[in-house]
């Protein structure tokens, strides 16, 4: 195995709940109210659909496709979601520090050092929401390849927070079968202090529906157990998988760093074209003005 290389579950396509449109020139994220699924491939117009978006957005009401029937390719939660606080180079895309509130790995000019890791609300290093939670769940979408999987990545807390719950969760009551638990993912939206009211959309697991707890952690043994008999060693699966992730220091892919950073950290509108983006202004101030009301009440 090449070292310094991190071996990761073999993508098949994407999974968003947004994407990057150009306005005036520039390339900026934006959020949408339902998932959409995408192959690898990127076009000008933008990434192109996978074939499993059709199928499922057929079976949506209102054509919104907000739910998508998965199962998890590792029994261990961890594996199946990897999250870390991390700082991304803005020019090339490459992971500059990865921390988990505790200890981090930090690229500097000596090379990459272990330091502790304060989280980003008080790190001089990654102020200024230079450094963000970031997060990668794999996920299995039809029974087409058995090991590829289609990627969400995240940088929202509501959505890293619940799924990791969850998958902790759904690991314990299965008795550590999660890869055989029948699940879905789900869109969920709600409204904040910080986001002003207006509704966010962040990612669910849920039990996929139809079927009680009971019921899904049944079917779980019984899978569990048929696929023993035919010989597939999932405690094998996960070993090799641990082992992958753990190869490299980093987990990222050269290819889709920049894109990354793209759709999750891109700079604010006036830095893009040097100008004070005038709409920007007004939410601030109208947050800054609810805040101090509310504060005089």
């Amino acid at each position: 195995m090449i070292k310094g290389l991190a071996i990761t579950p073999p993508v098949l396509g994407r999974i968003s709940i947004g994407q990057v449109v150009e306005k005036n020139g520039i390339r900026l994220p934006q959020k949408d109210d339902q998932f959409t699924i995408t192959s690898q491939i990127q076009e000008k117009d933008g990434w192109v659909l996978h074939p499993m978006d059709e199928e499922l957005r057929k079976q949506a009401p209102n054509g919104k496709l907000r739910t998508i029937p998965v199962r998890m390719l590792f029994n261990d939660a961890d594996l199946n979601l990897r999250a870390e606080y991390t700082m991304f180079d803005r020019k090339s895309g490459r992971p500059m520090c990865v921390g988990n509130g505790d200890t981090c790995k930090r690229l500097t000019q000596s090379g990459v050092q272990s330091l502790p890791c304060p989280g980003p609300t008080v790190c001089e290093f990654g102020k200024g929401g230079l450094c963000k939670p970031y997060g990668r769940l794999n996920v299995k979408i039809g029974d087409d390849d058995d090991l590829g999987t289609f990627i969400f990545r995240t940088t929202g807390y509501n959505s890293i927070r619940t799924l990791a719950a969850r998958l902790s969760y759904y690991q314990a009551v299965s008795g550590g079968l999660l890869a055989y638990m029948p699940l879905e993912l789900k869109l969920r939206g709600k409204s904040t202090t910080q986001s002003h009211r207006t509704p966010i959309y962040y990612v669910d697991l849920v039990i996929m529906e139809g079927l009680s707890l009971e019921e899904a952690v049944g079917e779980a043994r019984e899978k569990a157990k048929q696929a023993k008999e035919e010989g597939v060693n999932q405690a094998a699966l996960d070993e090799a998988a641990a082992k992958g992730f753990g190869n490299a220091l980093f987990e990222h892919d050269e290819d889709e760093m920049s894109l990354v950073v793209e759709e999750f950290y891109s700079p604010p509108r006036e830095e893009a074209n040097g100008q004070v983006d005038c709409s920007s202004v007004v939410t601030k101030l109208q947050g800054e003005l609810e805040t101090a009301l509310s504060a005089s009440k």
